[in-house]
């Protein structure tokens, strides 16, 4: 989402006779897109405005992107303006002649413990489905090869009566020869009518991005994932029957507060029972804002490394 955003903001600011500069030192605008669903991404914008300050003292400095409130206002002072992420209108610079990003929704209804999304980007909102084909049309006719339909949970879109899998349907049904992919799905919100139209389709991938975060579902209940894993079960054996050709990847959170070695060993029989094509795998970090602040960080960081250490050995 990140990068869809810096590609539509070039786009913007070319519109507007600005040329990208060569290297920091002979910009006069330096923009940082910030992601702040990790504290360690905030704490390197601190050193990243020290840098660009000492580089090029003269440079206006933006901010823009995910931000807290409180980050805004500790971040302010040090830089010249903070611009609210919106719904950028621009058609993007793809940096890219192959990929394209194409967002169809921003924000998320789901408040997962550990997330500040709905904070930084709020409630769900789905561009018009109109809007987003003509989009789509001049991608395709530009011979872009692959376009990727990006949302905090593109299984939620829904613009009056087009839901998910009628937008995908109707993209797929756009004369060209191109690949669809879409990323983030949700599980508990990946409908069946959704499997049907992937399988039907040879323009959509089969690569499914199905992120199931721990597969203990005491865990899940602490995370506020609205399943369990029982259902993330029956939902990949669901896609691999109606999909054969599905490839499946994940993400996984280790190390959460509470997380026992026996809540965590049931992560490491999933993923060898799933067999993954790919786990994005992360170390639980607390982050202000969230409900999962308040609960004790008790697990040791050597003790994550290691949690997360035996994730990535399994997914190799």
């Amino acid at each position: 989402m990140n990068k869809s955003d810096s590609e539509r903001l070039a786009a913007q600011l070319e519109e507007k006779n600005y040329q990208p500069a060569g290297q920091i030192k002979t910009a006069d605008l330096v923009i940082i897109n910030v992601c702040s669903v990790r504290q360690s991404a905030v704490n390197r914008v601190y050193s990243k405005i020290g840098q660009i300050r000492s580089a090029n003292p003269r440079a206006k400095l933006v901010l823009t992107g995910c931000l807290l409130f409180k980050d805004k206002k500790r971040l302010q002072k040090q830089v010249d303006q903070i611009w609210p992420i919106i719904d950028l209108k621009a058609r993007p610079k793809c940096q890219s002649s192959r990929e394209a990003w194409l967002p169809i929704m921003t924000g998320c209804n789901n408040f997962c413990s550990y997330c500040v999304v709905p904070y930084t980007r709020g409630r769900e909102y789905s561009r018009p489905a109109p809007e987003i084909i003509r989009e789509a049309k001049d991608l395709i006719k530009k011979e872009y090869q692959t376009i990727t339909l990006l949302g905090q949970n593109v299984n939620s879109y829904k613009s009056k009566k087009i839901n998910f899998p009628k937008l995908l349907k109707m993209i797929s049904q756009i004369p060209g020869h191109f690949q669809i992919k879409f990323i983030t799905s949700h599980p508990k919100d990946m409908s069946d009518e959704l499997i049907k139209v992937i399988s039907q389709s040879n323009k959509i991938s089969k690569e499914i991005h199905l992120p199931v975060q721990s597969a203990d579902n005491q865990i899940l209940k602490k995370m506020n994932r609205g399943y369990t894993i029982g259902h993330y079960k029956k939902l990949i054996k669901k896609i691999r029957r109606v999909i054969p050709q599905a490839q499946i990847s994940t993400d996984i959170i280790v190390g959460f507060p509470s997380e026992t070695e026996k809540q965590f060993q049931n992560t490491v029989n999933l993923v060898k029972e799933i067999v993954f094509k790919q786990a994005y795998v992360a170390a639980y970090s607390s982050r202000d804002g969230t409900t999962a602040n308040r609960l004790k960080d008790d697990i040791s960081p050597d003790e994550k490394k290691r949690r997360k250490r035996t994730i990535l050995n399994l997914v190799k």
